[in-house]
């Protein structure tokens, strides 16, 4: 699977109305047939950072999403205004399908 990690650095006034701005490409990518998981979470060092943990099954998958047009529209138009810099990513192909439970830490 491709494992994806973005940080977005949003402008002070942007941030109370990112996650709206967002919703239509989070929709539309957790639509997409390959897609493992695509979810926002919000610093707690900086609240002004958004970050995106996403997962796609194969190539083929996150070929599909960089080239879909919901993609396009969110990385061109929707998202580049809100932002201060432009965002950092970590982007890895990784064994596995799903999220595994963690080994140092067992809940009974």
């Amino acid at each position: 699977m491709y494992f994806i990690v973005v940080k977005f650095k949003v402008k002070p006034e942007q941030v109370d109305g990112f996650v709206e701005l967002v919703t239509p490409f989070t929709e539309a990518t957790r639509a997409e047939p390959g897609n493992l998981w695509f979810e926002w979470s919000r610093s707690i060092e900086d609240p002004d950072t958004f970050v995106l943990v996403e997962a796609f099954a194969d190539d083929d998958a996150a070929g599909a999403h960089v080239n879909s047009e919901h993609f396009k529209v969110a990385t061109q138009q929707t998202i580049p205004p809100a932002l201060v810099s432009t965002p950092l990513i970590v982007s890895r192909k990784v064994e596995g399908s799903e999220w595994g439970e963690m080994g140092e830490i067992t809940v009974a």
